[in-house]
């Protein structure tokens, strides 16, 4: 039975094993790369949004005794052009488990960038997988700004919540019902703006816009209208002036306990001893009475 299979495998001549030979090599050549050597991971994207830059990617599928590890590279214009088409290494992204990369730090300008990732099985390295077409930061998604709206008094604050440093916030302001509209900045540096001397018993309208410095904007938050009371009702005076008082109250209740705690008997006398009446008053009673003298007459001589 062997020696049949053999034969009809191999043939009975020289030139029979020639030829399966040859289809063996053609049939090993056409084989993917893959069956032989650690796969390249897949679906590598770049999920951008706000200018925050994650790099990601699907792990290969592989039996791997060890954990797989992941490198990332990136190239920007100045390592393709000035840097002889160079690759620079991710400095957070070597041989890390997880299948995400944060390069917000290294996408430094608004040029385009080409990222790659490889995957390590203990000695056992798969080659670069890329990106399908160059990253710019100017195609991030940006989302509608948080923001908190505040009256105190004749004041009103915008306080905006963390955003990029890279981008400001458009702040439009104007009364309901009227057309005029006035715009403010907003920076990351100063998050709240304040809007001063408003006009009394009326109602203000805000939306915030995200921007970027390059240009792009995303979309308007909804009017958030708040109705300005005026500068006597300022929220912020009645509880700083409970604050205040409760704490002068605690002050000087503190100090008639430790008073009454600390101090002594005799030296509680000092401050309650009564202070003697000058001498001179007492004197008076005790010198003659002037006019009495002056009233004595003198014998008269004879």
């Amino acid at each position: 039975m062997k020696d049949s299979f053999f034969l009809l495998v191999f043939g009975t001549d020289s030139g029979g094993m020639i030829l399966t030979c040859a289809v063996m090599v053609v049939i090993l050549v056409s084989c993917p790369d893959d069956i032989w050597t650690l796969p390249a991971p897949s679906r590598v994207f770049v999920d951008s949004v706000n200018m925050k830059h994650i790099l990601r990617w699907r792990p290969p599928r592989t039996a791997c005794n060890t954990t797989v590890l992941f490198s990332v590279q990136y190239q920007g214009e100045f390592e393709l052009l000035l840097k002889n088409d160079s690759w620079m290494d991710a400095f957070d992204c070597q041989q890390i488990p997880s299948a995400h990369c944060d390069l917000t730090f290294e996408m430094g300008s608004d040029s385009d960038y080409d990222m790659r990732v490889r995957a390590q099985c203990g000695s056992e390295i798969s080659d670069w997988k890329k990106l399908g077409s160059p990253f710019n930061r100017r195609n991030t998604q940006l989302t509608v700004p948080e923001m908190t709206v505040k009256t105190a008094g004749d004041t009103l604050q915008v306080l905006m919540k963390e955003f990029p440093l890279s981008a400001a916030v458009s702040v439009t302001v104007w009364k309901k019902d009227e057309q005029q509209k006035s715009v403010y900045s907003v920076t990351a540096e100063q998050p709240t703006l304040l809007i001063e001397a408003l006009q009394e018993g009326t109602v203000y309208c805000v939306t915030a816009q995200l921007m970027l410095h390059s240009g792009g904007r995303s979309n308007s938050t909804r009017p958030h209208c708040v109705l300005v009371t005026g500068p006597e009702a300022a929220a912020w005076r009645t509880p700083t002036t409970v604050t205040v008082t409760v704490i002068v109250m605690l002050g000087l209740l503190f100090a008639v306990f430790w008073s009454v705690v600390h101090c002594r008997l005799g030296s509680c006398k000092n401050f309650f001893k009564k202070e003697e009446q000058p001498q001179a008053i007492g004197l008076v009673s005790d010198r003659p009475n002037l006019h009495s003298r002056r009233n004595i007459r003198k014998p008269e001589c004879c």
